[in-house]
């Protein structure tokens, strides 16, 4: 019997979801090994009460999303989280350096209005709610890479998310390296695994994928400071997809 698959999403754009939607051979060729019992982004139907594998796109941002992870988790024997609002907290997580109260008030009003203001939490990726058994980084994620996870999945396979930085992927592309040009870039410091695709198309890494186990912060900001970086100014770029996680720890 073909897994039973459901994907949903959280605090995002989708634009992980619009990844998968985009994946059309790919996506053919997988259907016939699963059951896509629900998707959120395409299906107009209602989640199912049982399934085996859970999709899930973006952060935590209220006791809801607490409450539908903690059902998932119950249900699916697998859950996978894409993306970097479910991975690191992603862009969601940036609200973690503000007042949240205040900032509510600003975008919906002191009113009676549409106020998310019971349940609301500060963004944090899923993994500080419940168990990730399998993840998918990136802003927006690498369908290659999604296919590989998935096909680690469905054999049963162990997640394996590379612990290297990017530089290593930089040198086997001959990319030259932003600092010789005076630029600052976060592959010295993020998870390898993408191929370092915004480098190689002339972009400096902006840290999507998660600062990686094996990175050496303290080197990192050296060398930042040496290439003609003020003090800071790394930590201050690590920021746009981490805060959620550096809040954590």
């Amino acid at each position: 019997m073909a897994p039973r698959v459901v994907v949903l999403s959280l605090a995002s754009d989708f634009g992980c979801q619009v990844q998968l939607s985009n994946m059309t051979d790919e996506i053919l060729d997988v259907l016939g090994l699963i059951d896509l019992s629900y998707w959120q982004l395409a299906s107009s139907g209602h989640m199912p009460d049982a399934y085996d594998v859970a999709i899930v796109e973006g952060a935590v941002t209220t006791d809801e999303h607490v409450a539908l992870l903690e059902s998932v988790r119950a249900t699916a024997g697998v859950v996978i989280a894409i993306g970097a609002c479910a991975n690191t907290g992603g862009i969601p997580g940036l609200a973690n350096l503000l007042d949240l109260d205040e900032r509510y008030g600003v975008v919906y009003g002191d009113g009676d209005g549409p106020r998310v203001a019971a349940g609301r939490r500060a963004p944090m990726p899923l993994d500080s709610v419940i168990a990730v058994d399998y993840h998918v980084p990136g802003c927006p994620i690498d369908p290659p890479e999604f296919l590989r996870v998935l096909s680690r999945v469905l054999l049963g396979l162990k997640n394996r998310v590379p612990d290297l930085t990017m530089c290593a992927s930089c040198k086997i592309n001959e990319t030259v390296c932003f600092f010789d040009r005076g630029e600052l870039c976060l592959g010295l410091v993020t998870r390898a695994g993408c191929g370092a695709r915004c480098p190689s198309l002339n972009r400096p890494c902006t840290g999507c994928r998660g600062i990686a186990p094996d990175a050496n912060l303290v080197a990192a900001r050296a060398i930042s400071i040496a290439s003609g970086r003020p003090e800071g100014a790394l930590d201050d770029a690590l920021r746009i997809y981490n805060t959620a996680k550096e809040v954590r720890g």
